[in-house]
């Protein structure tokens, strides 16, 4: 890895766990503040909400700065705003600590996504982003599992400290190796909000949030689809979701390959089809433990091989307002996330078992694919390889 590139990853890190330990944390924290589980389920809400909020508006405020003291003080928001949640002592003050913890949360994937593109070696521009979003797939493989460990049998305060801690290291990696690039110069944010006027952004946009929703309705119900169908105990969901992560961590890499050598929007367009083929698969195979476990594997990785090409399209098609675009996508990923949750257990409200969330998240991959698709008709300019225009920084 590039020296450069460790800082960002480690940003990935850190907002991996801190994203998603929540969900293993629910039982702990409720009992501690003596809540619900539902009601502790808010502050993954909260925090998605933060994200949406924070993503757009803080590039906004802030995009005018030198990268490298954004990215810098964006994380110093992240630390700050977790430690807030490793020691608030109500619900209510914890649900505001999630809120803020997510507001520079797409902000530093956004203004990452566009750092890591500009000091890539050439043609490998994709492959630097997703070596920022490796932080990601490692926080799913070992971060996640030891703070959840953490939380159950010590406290969940500690697991928030440890996402202090991680934190604390990226803000010296930053200072210490990201490099300094400029402040874009006569900065229009006039200009640069008029991206969100052409059409295709907005493809991009519903392409994200509901293609990527296939991904969720299968991950949020995964637990109930491995005790309850597959068969698998309680105690083996931890190592389940870890083979999740480390398929997430492998289709990591081909999506940055496989961006940089066809296109984002191609790599794009192709992946959601797959992720049709293997959610379909996943329903009919789910009582095959053998079987499930590949496709837990194989389903990890289709879905963030994705990361890499939705970013770079959306860098690639934001001429002027990349790190804008960028930080507009991840907002997307969030809505993604909400909106696969609440469409895959729909048909759980209605009696329908635990693979059915499946047959919807196939549904929402082949809608997010028809936008790509249409893209691609429509825009021949981003089916070439990725070209990272140099007004990014000037």
């Amino acid at each position: 890895m590039n020296k450069n590139l460790l800082p960002l990853t480690l940003g990935g890190l850190g907002i991996g766990i801190t994203e998603f330990v929540m969900m293993g944390l629910l039982p702990d924290i409720a009992k501690d503040l003596s809540i619900t589980i539902p009601q502790a389920g808010y502050l993954i809400s909260a925090y998605a909400l933060g994200v949406v909020i924070g993503a757009p508006l803080l590039i906004i405020i802030a995009g005018k700065y030198p990268p490298k003291k954004i990215l810098i003080a964006l994380m110093v928001m992240f630390t700050i705003f977790n430690a807030f949640s490793a020691f608030a002592p109500t619900f209510n003050t914890l649900f505001i600590a999630r809120l803020l913890s997510g507001l520079p949360h797409g902000a530093f994937f956004g203004v990452g996504s566009v750092v890591a593109s500009r000091i890539a070696e050439k043609g490998k521009s994709a492959q630097a982003v997703s070596l920022m979003f490796m932080g990601l797939t490692i926080a799913n493989i070992v971060g996640v599992p030891l703070g959840t460990y953490i939380g159950h049998n010590f406290s969940w305060r500690i697991s928030f400290a440890v996402v202090v801690l991680v934190g604390l290291i990226t803000l010296l990696s930053l200072k210490l190796w990201l490099p300094a690039l400029e402040a874009a110069k006569n900065r229009n944010l006039k200009s640069e909000l008029s991206f969100f006027k052409k059409r295709e952004a907005w493809i991009i946009i519903f392409m994200i949030s509901i293609g990527t929703g296939g991904l969720f309705t299968w991950y949020s119900y995964i637990a109930p689809l491995m005790t309850e169908v597959a068969g698998f105990s309680p105690e083996s969901v931890t190592y389940i979701l870890m083979l999740a992560g480390a398929g997430m961590m492998v289709g990591n890499f081909i999506g940055g390959i496989l961006a940089d050598k066809y296109s984002p929007a191609k790599a794009s367009a192709a992946l959601l089809l797959i992720m049709v083929v293997t959610l379909t698969i996943v329903h009919f195979i789910a009582a095959n433990q053998v079987l499930t476990l590949v496709m837990t594997f194989v389903t990890g990785a289709v879905s963030f091989a994705l990361a890499a090409p939705i970013q770079m399209l959306m860098i690639q098609t934001a001429k002027g307002s990349e790190m804008l675009a960028a930080s507009a996508s991840q907002a997307s990923f969030n809505i993604g996330n909400a909106l696969g949750a609440f469409f895959g257990g729909l048909p759980l409200v209605y009696g329908f078992d635990y693979t059915s969330p499946a047959y919807v998240g196939a549904a929402m991959a082949l809608v997010g694919s028809l936008f790509a698709f249409w893209l691609i008709k429509n825009n021949q300019g981003i089916t070439e390889q990725v070209k990272i225009p140099v007004t990014s920084f000037h």
